[in-house]
Order: C-alpha cells, then sequence, then structure tokens
C-alpha cells in the first residue's frame, strides 16, 4: 500500500511539475501595476500577464493604476511587485529628481519594452505646432503622471511655459478624450505607445490631428533631455491626414528587488519565448525584441532579468 502511495504521489507531482515546465519552478503571485484603462500599459499588460501565467510556474494579475509615479510608490509601498515605467520617469525615481524628493533605490529593471510617442492630440485644425498651444486650454496628463514633465519639457523648447502661457489641466487619457469631444481643452498630451486606445477610440467617431514637433526643435529638446529620442507616428495609426513627427521615451518594466529571480525570470521567458502569440494579441508586440530589452542603463537589471539575459548572450548591468 505505501508503495502505491509513493508512486501515486511521484505521478502528482511529475504532473505538476510538467504544467509548468516552461521558465523556472518555484513562481509565486505578481500584481502588475500598468497604467489608465485605456492606455497601451494596461491593454499589453494584460496580455503579457496571462501569457506569463499560462506559460510559467509565476502567476501575474494586471491592475489599472495612474502611471509610472504612481506605480513606483505602490510597489514601494508592497501593493504591486511589478510595474511598467516610463524611462525617464524610473531615472527620475532612481535619482531622486523631478518627481521624487527621495531617491527609490529598491527596484531594479526587468526590460525595455518599446517606445512611448508623445502625442499631442486635438480635434482643431488651427493648432499646427507646439507655439500655437500658448493660451490654449490643454491636458497635461493625471495629477503626478510623467506625461506632465514631458509636457513641460516639449514647451520648454518652443519657449513655453506650462503654467503661464497655457491653461493645464490635469486629466487621465480617458478624461483628456472626453473633455476634447466636449470642447473642453482643446489639446491633450498623451504619452503611451501609439496606437493608444483612447485616441483610437476618438479617431473613430471625430477627426483628429496631432501636432509635429520640427527638427530644430527636437534638436534642442534632446539636447536638453537625453531621455528622448525623435519618433514618427505613421498617417495609417489613426487615419490622420499625414504622419506626425515627435518624440518617444522608453516603456519599461521594472520590479521590486526582493521579487524572486524565479518570478523575473518566468515573466521574461514568458514574454519572448512568446512573441508571435502575444503579438497576435497586441499589436506592440511586434515591437519587442531582446536587444531593446537590454538596452536601458538609467537602472540597473534585477537578477532574474540578468539570468535571462545571459542564456541569450546578452550582458546587461545587474545589482
Amino acid at each position: 500500500m505505501k508503495k502505491i502511495f509513493s508512486l501515486a504521489l511521484v505521478l502528482v507531482l511529475a504532473f505538476a511539475f510538467s504544467a509548468f515546465a516552461d521558465g523556472m519552478p518555484g513562481g509565486t503571485k505578481l500584481i502588475f501595476a500598468t497604467g489608465g484603462a485605456q492606455g497601451t500599459y494596461y491593454g499589453l499588460g494584460g496580455v503579457l500577464a496571462g501569457k506569463v501565467g499560462e506559460k510559467t510556474s509565476t502567476t501575474v494579475t494586471a491592475i489599472t493604476s495612474g502611471g509610472s509615479k504612481a506605480n513606483i510608490e505602490a510597489m514601494d509601498d508592497g501593493d504591486a511587485q511589478i510595474a511598467f515605467a516610463q524611462s525617464d520617469v524610473a531615472a527620475y525615481a532612481y535619482n531622486g529628481t523631478r518627481l521624487f524628493d527621495d531617491k527609490f533605490r529598491n527596484f531594479s529593471t526587468v526590460a525595455n519594452l518599446y517606445m512611448e510617442q508623445v502625442q499631442i492630440v486635438t480635434l482643431d485644425p488651427s493648432i499646427k505646432t507646439v507655439a500655437d498651444l500658448k493660451g490654449k486650454n490643454v491636458s497635461v496628463g493625471a495629477a503626478g503622471a510623467g506625461v506632465y514633465f514631458n509636457a513641460v519639457d516639449v514647451l520648454d523648447a518652443y519657449g513655453l511655459n506650462i503654467e503661464r502661457d497655457i491653461k493645464p489641466t490635469y486629466q487621465s487619457f480617458g478624461d483628456s478624450v472626453e473633455a476634447l469631444q466636449d470642447g473642453k481643452i482643446d489639446a491633450a498630451f498623451i504619452v503611451a505607445g501609439a496606437p493608444t486606445t483612447a485616441v483610437t477610440s476618438l479617431a473613430a467617431t471625430k477627426k483628429i490631428y496631432l501636432v509635429s514637433l520640427d527638427d530644430e526643435h527636437i534638436m534642442k529638446l534632446i539636447a536638453a533631455s537625453p531621455y528622448y529620442s525623435k519618433n514618427v507616428i505613421a498617417k495609417d495609426v489613426y487615419g490622420t491626414d499625414e504622419g506626425a513627427t515627435t518624440v518617444a521615451v522608453g516603456a519599461v518594466v521594472i520590479a521590486n528587488d526582493d521579487v524572486s529571480e524565479a518570478d523575473v525570470y518566468n515573466f521574461m521567458y514568458g514574454v519572448f519565448e512568446n512573441l508571435p502569440e502575444i503579438t497576435a494579441a497586441h499589436a506592440k508586440g511586434a515591437e519587442l525584441n531582446l536587444n531593446f530589452a537590454a538596452s536601458y542603463t538609467a537602472v540597473p537589471y534585477h537578477k532574474g532579468a540578468v539570468k535571462y539575459f545571459a542564456e541569450k548572450g546578452i550582458k546587461v548591468t545587474g545589482k
């Protein structure tokens, strides 16, 4: 009888481990702070969370949030273990600048995923340049969001002060779109990977325009803030009359340092070993690749990510 019980136990354990044959064993449950319900973070985050949970021993639950700054604070408070953050905001947190009075040094980079475009959206065809925003009602992101400083940087490059030269409002992407539809604001800064759900929804019912930045001011902006790079949003992304030239920052996944090596390794494994399936579920999957994932230098990488990259022959700086 004991032999039969022992054999049965071995078979049960073997089945349990075979169910999680991919990645590392010993995964736990992670809360993944993403962004607003109509932003790219939440849409893509849900896809990534599902795939990691399906393919590895780690379970990931994606939740909505107030964005980059709120995510870092939620991780610090223990309300999330892994999160999205703009590459510039993660650097601000790590160094204790701009949005942050103190240095947050208890998190690490997991992967740099894709570029987030600074999208200046309007329904007013007379707003053709950033300079045309002077005196206008403009949404500059939810209170405390990284979008605010993207707006500050872009406006500064054009000699405009965010408090003096425009009438700023502080709204989420979804609220910004509603305010545009209702004529309560003239334009909105939306920093997210294009296509962004909120903007796509607006473009489905209204003719939208994206305000372009010219090369002279882009060069000035990048010289002052090297986190940015030049980027073009093609006209077919939202069905606009022409493409828009802008700047972009990276969308980085970060994790608390005390998250296990297995869990972060499994996150990497679940994502980068299943890119075709992720791309089929979300367009941003087509932009994910390991070389870009390893390109972020402002915050050292988590040990689980270091292990995964090493197995792929890529060296990154860890803690």
